[in-house]
Order: C-alpha cells, then structure tokens, then sequence
C-alpha cells in the first residue's frame, strides 16, 4: 500500500518504487518536491530536526509541572492555540506564495495529521498524570521503531538498512539514559505507548505533506490551531479550567506553546523535507537526551554512569544513520 501520490519520488536514503514504474529524481517530480532549488541540504535539515529534540527535551518538565495547575486538555488546548497564533502570520504568508490551492486529498491527509498530532499529545499527557517521568520518558521512545515497523508493513516502503540497526540501537540508549530500569508499570505507561503510535503516524505523515505541498509552516499552524480548538473544547466540557490555573501555570504555557510548540514542530516540519521519516525518527530521539539535561539544570538530578552509556548510544545512533547512507551517496572517485 503506498499513500496516493506518493509514488514518484525519492529519499536520498531509499527509494520507492511500486511495480512496473521507475522512480524518477526529485527534480523530475516538482508537484512533491516544490522549489527543489531553494530546498535546505540534508546537514542543515539535521540541524533543524536537532534544535528540535532539544527544545522538546526540556519541554518536558514544564509538560509534568503544569499538571500541578490543569488538567491535560486544559494544557494542551492552551499551549496549541498559542502556538498556532505565533506562527499564523508566516503561516498565511507561506500559503499566499503557493501557486495552486491544496486538493481535498490533501486537505484530508492535514485533517489526519491534526488528529493524530492531537491524540498523541493528549494520550501523552494523560499518561504523566499516572506514570513517572522516568517511565514516560523511555516509552515515549518507542515511536523510533514504530516508524520503520509502519512504512514496511503498511506503506511497503524499505527504509534504509542501517535504519534496522540505529532504531533498535536508540532504544537500547534511552533504557539506559533512564537508569537501565522501569518503575512499576500501569496503565499510565500503556497510555504513553499509545501515544508512540500516532506520534509514529506524525513523523510519517508530517514529511509527506511538508514535502508534496512545500507548506511546512502552514501544515504546522493548522494542525496547532485544530488540536488546540478541540482539546480547549475538551477541556470546557470535562475539566472545567479557570483563569487562576491557566496563571498560575502560564510559565509552562508560554515555553511549551512558543518554544516546544510554534519553534520546534515547525523546525520539525521543515527538517522533515529533507530527511526520510524513519531517520528522522532516530534523530528525533535526542530529545530524551536534552530532557536529562534540563533534570539536571532546571532540577538537580544527576545522571548515573548508565545515564552517560545510554546518552553515548543513542548519539551513535544518530551519527550512524545520517552518515553511513551519506557515505553511500558519495560519488565515486
């Protein structure tokens, strides 16, 4: 099964190829690779994606501080809204520059991207009321090998080999950054493995629009703006929020709505147009590595001699995955 459309183009790491047809370059394929040209190089999308995992990293504390004040909806609602709002501006301006209006096909794909995006933000969040940092942490993670799992057995797209090798390793990595244990389980953690699927569904469906329609601001900005209405809605019906919560927890509100929201999923979704999901996914791993660092800046906690095996494990495995498909890549003396 391949995603309507997606059959005519390339990653720089593999290829998808249905039967009978050959895949042409991206250059050969403007409808999916728009202003190829003007595209950033696949270092500076890493960047991007890095910068990323590093403002979501210490997002994470300001997301379990701020149950202390709302319920989860209440604060997902508010830290969307915001989000949506600071970029809607580059947002419209992007949409005014495109030359064509988007399909209803792809209107769709936007709608499921924002349902997605919503439900595993909300089953994320649910889940730390319930379960410990620790615990929400590591299994948050299972998205690296959840993406790979999806575009073989669903999408029939073979992710580069080494792909196979860094996602199991990323994993390995965070169960050490995380002490090389698991608190007891319950159903909090089931909640938090939940939400690794659709952040998984996220990372596969976020590249393929940002790169088909070259709108990665304005895909962000909707996706923002619809979690946030739905999830504010939510929050009026079944948790009754008041303005002394949301004041009193507005610190939390303001990093996780400008900098973890409207900065690093946009970076995200710009990062994404330039690096193959499953790869992406490994990168985006690096976030627990930033969230250990923010424990030990913003709360104290040290890091154990297992925390700094996992941090270098995972490390490789980003090294490894955007540099052994470069070395493939580069052209023979």
């Amino acid at each position: 099964m391949l995603i309507p459309g997606m059959e005519c183009y390339a990653f720089p790491s593999y290829t998808i190829q249905p039967p009978g047809k050959s895949v042409p370059s991206f250059r050969r394929c403007p409808e999916f690779w728009p202003e190829a040209s003007t595209m950033l190089n696949r270092t500076s999308a890493t960047f991007l994606l890095v910068t990323a995992t590093m403002l979501w990293g210490f997002a994470f504390i300001a997301q379990k501080s701020a149950m202390q004040f709302m319920g989860p909806a209440t604060f997902i609602g508010a830290r969307y809204l915001l989000g949506g709002i600071v970029i809607l501006p580059l947002a419209l301006i992007e949409y005014r520059r495109r030359s064509k209006q988007l399909s209803a096909r792809q209107w769709a794909l936007l709608a499921f991207l924002s349902l997605n995006f919503l439900v595993g933000s909300y089953l994320q969040q649910r889940g730390l009321l319930i379960t410990t940092v620790t615990n929400g942490g590591f299994l948050t993670g299972f998205y690296v090998f959840f993406v790979p799992v999806i575009l073989l057995f669903v999408f029939r797209i073979k992710p580069h080999p080494i792909v196979w090798v860094c996602a199991p390793l990323a994993l390995v990595g965070l169960y050490f950054l995380n002490g090389a244990k698991l608190d007891g389980l319950n159903s909090g953690d089931a909640l938090i493995i939940a939400s690794a699927v659709f952040w998984a569904l996220h990372v596969l469906l976020l590249g393929h629009l940002a790169r088909e329609t070259g709108l990665p601001i304005f895909i962000s900005c909707v996706s923002f703006l619809a979690g946030g209405a739905v999830a504010s809605t939510g929050s009026l019906i079944f948790e009754a929020p008041t303005l002394s919560a949301l004041s009193s927890g507005w610190i939390e509100i303001a990093y996780a709505g400008i900098l973890s929201t409207a900065v690093a999923f946009t970076l995200q979704a710009i990062g994404q147009v330039h690096v193959p999901p499953a790869n992406a996914a490994i990168i985006l791993s690096g976030e627990a590595l930033f969230a250990a660092l923010g424990g030990a800046v913003v709360l104290g906690e040290r890091l154990l001699p297992l925390g700094y095996f996992g941090a270098a494990i995972i490390l490789c495995a980003i090294v490894l995955v955007e540099t052994v498909p470069a070395l493939r890549r580069r052209p023979q003396p």
